[in-house]
């Protein structure tokens, strides 16, 4: 429950939140609150510096319902750890039964008040009031964010205290609700860390790192809120197929509050754990999700110290150690951007190059023998795959002088190629992706190694046909366009669950919408860890090119530059490297601070490695 307010946005996962207040600023519920039963929103005072901590005032002496309601939408939205002020609008009895952290709900604009609860107030001892409004989305008591949809309305009872004639709340729903602007003011997105149940690199046998988004309070002490979310372990969403390296039942020791790195940029946790219960090997592998997790909210953030019981260490874990203990999309700068030149042959162009000018790759997919239309190059950037002849076929061949084209491992029979083979993609393991969209037979495939026999994938619940498939480096989530009967396309999120022995094969479950308010999508790509490429437009829109989060949240920071005519974009889960598309104008690229630049007029079918 709070109160909208205009100001700063939510901070980008990838910048750091300040640890220490700038400033204090006190509100108090001060707007007016009409006596007839209409609707009003909960005014508030409008914050420029998102640098500053905001604490709300107590109640009043003598306050009427209608403003112990708004002091209490204002306490809510206050940067006050455990909610003590908005405490102090309720009774002691509410006060103790309230759990603030079960969810939050955030709606369109600031909760309104039915204010009829001003009724009565000079004779009665009780009455309800009313908060309503639309919903945006919900964060659940695990702080995983969800878009959300349909009307709100939840009833407050207020009572009277028969001795000192103040009003105060006696029953409440648990958790808040406040406004959209005022969440992004007090929430930031971290993305927790942990490692791929059945998926490891190549012959390294490395555990992929998982990213896993939640939500916290940005500016009450983030790092020991994401701490305490990384030990209590990944979302209901995501648990299936990944594992903590944390042992059950970890904690922070007592009331650890404050943490934040030293002027050495190390952090120091101490842990409820005994040395002898934390084998090395596990324990490089607890500081790995530590360090990634953290790295979110103090990116300057070098090595993570694990401390047990007594303050014994663990272990120390810096920075390097850590990317090689595991293998992490965001750490993997490709050496190569790749597209399709005028000739349909695979040329590559060094991922720093300033320049325009591209060289075949080695092998018959830069001979251009198969007049490929889409491709795709595996994440060792060693094996490439490419979609022929109209679409009908996929070839696999190495990056090497001797690199061949056998038969075609995956053929369509779609009558026209829009339905026929989608542009292919491989994950961290080595497992190559494609959908055909043959509308009389539409099926996702994977190959594994990019060399087996196509296995179908199950999608379970799926109500239309997908177009479109971005498989997320980690192998365990990925974006599929889906066409319904309607015409209209959603772009979701699954997550791939293998049968671990089982039999039962590979599937893709869990699907939830990632772009709720697009329904046409006509290209995507992964764009970080928890962060995709889309371009498409809304009901009634114009096609635009735009960031989106996995887990359905508004993007941080703006959207790329305007570029007509998209066909296809090329982005990486290094977001230091160009964003590249092929527009109208060909091959064009998109340097940080700088606007698009033409690469090649006669390319197309841009791809990073994935």
């Amino acid at each position: 429950m709070g109160a909208d307010r205009k100001g700063g946005a939510r901070r980008r996962p990838g910048r750091a939140v300040a640890f220490a207040a700038l400033g204090v600023v006190l509100l108090s519920g001060c707007a007016s609150m009409p006596d007839r039963g209409d609707l009003r929103d909960v005014e508030s005072t409008p914050r420029q510096d998102t640098g500053v901590r905001v604490f709300a005032l107590p109640p009043a002496d003598g306050a009427g319902p209608g403003e112990i309601m708004q002091g209490f939408l204002e306490a809510l939205t206050s940067d006050d750890p455990q909610y003590d002020t908005a405490r102090k609008y309720m009774t002691a009895d509410a006060a103790h039964r309230w759990r603030p952290e079960q969810s939050t709900t955030v709606l369109t604009n600031g909760p309104g008040i039915e204010t009829d609860c001003q009724a009565g107030q000079k004779e009665d001892d009780s009455v309800s009031c009313v908060l309503t409004g639309s919903r945006v989305a919900t964060v659940d008591a695990q702080q995983a964010y969800r878009p959300a949809d349909g009307p709100y309305r939840k009833r407050l009872q207020l009572v009277r205290n028969a001795k000192s004639g103040q009003w105060r709340i006696d029953g409440l729903p648990d958790g808040v609700v406040m406004g959209k602007s005022d969440f992004q003011r007090n929430y930031t997105s971290v993305d927790k860390y942990y490692f791929a149940s059945n998926t490891a690199v190549g012959t390294s046998g490395q555990p992929v790192a998982v990213a896993d988004p939640v939500f916290v309070r940005g500016k009450v002490d983030p790092m020991t809120q994401a701490v305490r979310s990384l030990l209590k372990g990944p979302t209901a969403w995501l648990r299936p197929v990944v594992r903590s390296s944390f042992p059950t039942g970890t904690a922070l020791q007592g009331d650890v509050t404050g943490l934040a790195p030293d002027d050495q940029n190390k952090l120091t946790v101490p842990l409820n754990l005994k040395a002898s219960q934390v084998a090395a090997g596990k324990c490089a592998e607890m500081a790995t999700q530590m360090l990634f997790t953290l790295r979110n909210l103090a990116p300057t953030l070098e090595s993570v110290e694990l401390q047990g019981r007594g303050g014994a260490r663990l272990c120390d874990l810096p920075e390097e150690r850590a990317e090689s203990a595991a293998w992490h999309g965001a750490d993997r700068r490709p050496d190569f951007l790749y597209y399709l030149d005028g000739k349909h042959r695979l040329v590559r162009m060094q991922t720093g190059s300033t320049g325009t000018g591209a060289v075949a790759v080695p092998g018959a997919l830069g001979e251009g023998g198969k007049r490929l239309q889409s491709v795709a190059v595996s994440r060792d950037e060693n094996t490439a795959a490419g979609v022929g002849d109209e679409g009908r076929s996929l070839y696999v061949s190495s990056l090497t002088a001797d690199g061949s084209l056998g038969d075609a491992l995956v053929t369509s029979t779609g009558a026209t190629p829009a339905d026929r083979l989608a542009t292919p993609g491989w994950d961290a393991r080595g497992d190559l992706w494609v959908v055909d969209r043959n509308p009389e037979r539409p099926r996702l495939k994977v190959l594994e190694q990019g060399v087996s026999k196509p296995e179908d994938v199950a999608v379970p619940g799926l109500s239309g046909r997908i177009t479109d498939a971005r498989v997320a480096a980690d192998g365990v989530r990925i974006a599929l366009v889906v066409e319904e009967k309607d015409g209209k396309q959603s772009l979701l999120l699954g997550r791939i669950q293998r049968d671990g022995g089982t039999g039962e094969g590979i599937s893709v479950d869990g699907l939830r919408p990632a772009a709720p308010d697009l329904e046409q999508v006509s290209a995507i790509s992964w764009a970080g860890d928890s962060r995709l490429l889309a371009v498409g437009r809304e009901q009634g829109g114009v096609q635009q090119m735009r960031y989106v989060q996995v887990d359905g949240s508004a993007p941080d920071g703006p959207a790329p530059g305007s570029l007509p005519g998209v066909k296809a974009i090329a982005a990486s889960e290094d977001e230091r490297v160009p964003l590249v598309a092929y527009s109208d104008d060909g091959i064009v690229r998109l340097p940080s601070g700088a606007q698009w630049q033409k690469v090649d007029k006669d390319g197309t079918a841009p791809v990073y490695p994935g």
